[in-house]
């Protein structure tokens, strides 16, 4: 009995190990510059699962990076840049979109393959564009301005909370007690409100969350914060980032299209 038990320990742990460390899809992007190779998120499979759809359809194939910002994103993808004359619109169709599946692990690093978007005004939930994807190129940020960014979103955060919890009329209450010398009720009334402040903080999902990790991405490879939890991140580029900064580094129009055209070919290398 001990040795079936056993037994079945181990190959469900296999079992279950096989799931948690399940394939990443990978593919290539081919461009006129050079190639870079991405992986596809598995813990945003709507993204993953369209990008595949749209890739084996031959959907991006000569489309154009038609948008291209340095330091910024280069953005592809769209059908109407396929045999696109020169100064011409692109990108402005009406998209078809798929449910947002943004994750406060997936950040806008450099190299990080993400879906455009309608603006919130006319697109609420955030939902993607499923036509169309961006690549961040991003830039390097020191430590000092990192803290400044995390405090002008975090900050305004944070007094606002107290100012919810930390209401007059309880100030009013605490000060009472404290020149009563109620030491038991004002640390009850205290304590609490310093409860509700840490639970709202920790459930706000505005607030900007810079691990160690994310912090060294930024400052050592590069990106770009304010997109972070607006956009979804689905991917990233895993080789090639030098023909990342080919692309970013082209001159380009005033619509931001690079006088030579950057033409698209994707296929998929494993599933």
């Amino acid at each position: 009995m001990k040795k079936i038990l056993t037994s079945f320990l181990f190959i469900w742990c296999f079992f279950m190990g096989g799931i948690a460390q399940e394939k990443e899809v990978k593919a290539v992007i081919e461009t006129n510059l050079g190639n870079m190779v991405i992986k596809l998120y598995n813990d945003t499979p709507e993204h993953r699962d369209n990008f595949i759809r749209l890739t084996k359809s031959g959907h991006y194939n000569n489309t154009l990076f038609y948008r291209v910002i340095k330091n910024f994103i280069i953005q592809g993808g769209s059908s109407d840049s396929r045999n696109a004359i020169k100064g011409q619109q692109i990108g402005f169709g009406r998209p078809v979109t798929i449910n947002a599946e943004i994750k406060e692990k997936h950040y806008h690093k450099k190299g990080a393959l993400a879906a455009p978007r309608q603006p919130d005004r006319e697109n609420f939930f955030k939902e993607s564009d499923v036509s169309q994807f961006y690549i961040v190129h991003g830039r390097k940020h020191t430590p000092e301005e990192l803290k400044n960014l995390v405090n002008q979103v975090n900050v305004p955060i944070k007094k606002a909370i107290q100012r919810k919890r930390y209401t007059p009329e309880k100030k009013i209450i605490l000060d009472s007690l404290r020149k009563q010398k109620k030491v038991v009720e004002f640390r009850e009334i205290a304590n609490k409100i310093k409860q509700d402040i840490a639970f709202d903080w920790e459930a706000n999902n505005d607030k900007i969350y810079m691990s160690d990790e994310k912090q060294n991405e930024y400052i050592h490879l590069g990106g770009v914060l304010h997109l972070d939890k607006e956009y979804t991140v689905f991917g990233e580029v895993v080789e090639g980032l030098d023909i990342l900064d080919k692309i970013a580094n082209l001159s380009t129009d005033k619509s931001d299209r690079p006088f030579k055209d950057i033409t698209i070919k994707v296929r998929i290398l494993n599933e």
